[in-house]
């Protein structure tokens, strides 16, 4: 699958998310976490935003001013519709540069969608886009060995990539950051986030 596809996938199930059954407390304490860790900071990026626009508000609640990027055309004009005055791309992450650093980053349930082989060089470039003393909070796959996979359970085919955690842990470390945290937070699904710091 081509990463347009994905977005042209999720443009398909948006609804799954503004059901009113939709959990929007779903990885909101882990932010939480994540955010206990950040001393200082103003901007914030979302990468794979979706449509809730829950971490948006968690993240302005907190004194940031957050930017978000989804490859689903129809994600980003929802939730360009909750925040018009936030700054919202529709573009692949992959392919996106970053024009600034930034306090906080988070891509929760978003990025494990990235290709295996770009896996790396993405987590290297958002935590290089981390200001010193910068949090990042990502979700993945909890497996100890690169994995990439297919699956249909929303409905279209979408893929999942995870590099596994001794490799994630060894770019983060290799790009000057801490590993905070480490929780499979929905065990015995290998649902895994991890808060990352970058050293001061």
């Amino acid at each position: 699958m081509k990463p347009s596809e994905i977005g042209e996938a999720y443009d398909q199930i948006v609804h799954k998310w503004t059901d009113e059954k939709f959990n929007r407390e779903n990885g909101v304490e882990a932010h939480k976490r994540a955010l206990a860790f950040l001393k200082e900071g103003k901007s914030a990026l979302d990468a794979g935003c979706g449509c809730t626009g829950r971490f948006f508000d968690l993240l302005i609640e907190n004194g940031l001013t957050p930017e978000g990027i989804d490859i689903s055309e129809k994600m980003v004009e929802l939730v360009s519709e909750k925040h018009p005055d936030l700054n919202i791309l529709h573009a692949d992450i992959c392919q996106w540069q970053p024009s600034r650093q930034y306090d906080f980053i988070t891509a929760w349930d978003s990025i494990w969608h990235v290709p295996l082989e770009e896996k790396e060089n993405l987590i290297r470039k958002l935590c290089q886009a981390l200001k010193p003393g910068g949090v990042f909070i990502f979700s993945t796959g909890g497996v100890d060995a690169p994995e990439f996979i297919t699956d249909d359970t929303m409905g279209p085919t979408v893929y999942y990539s995870t590099l596994g955690i001794p490799k994630y842990l060894e770019v983060i470390a290799d790009e000057n950051c801490i590993c905070r945290h480490l929780e499979y937070d929905q065990y015995p699904e290998l649902h895994l986030y991890l808060i990352v710091q970058k050293a001061d």
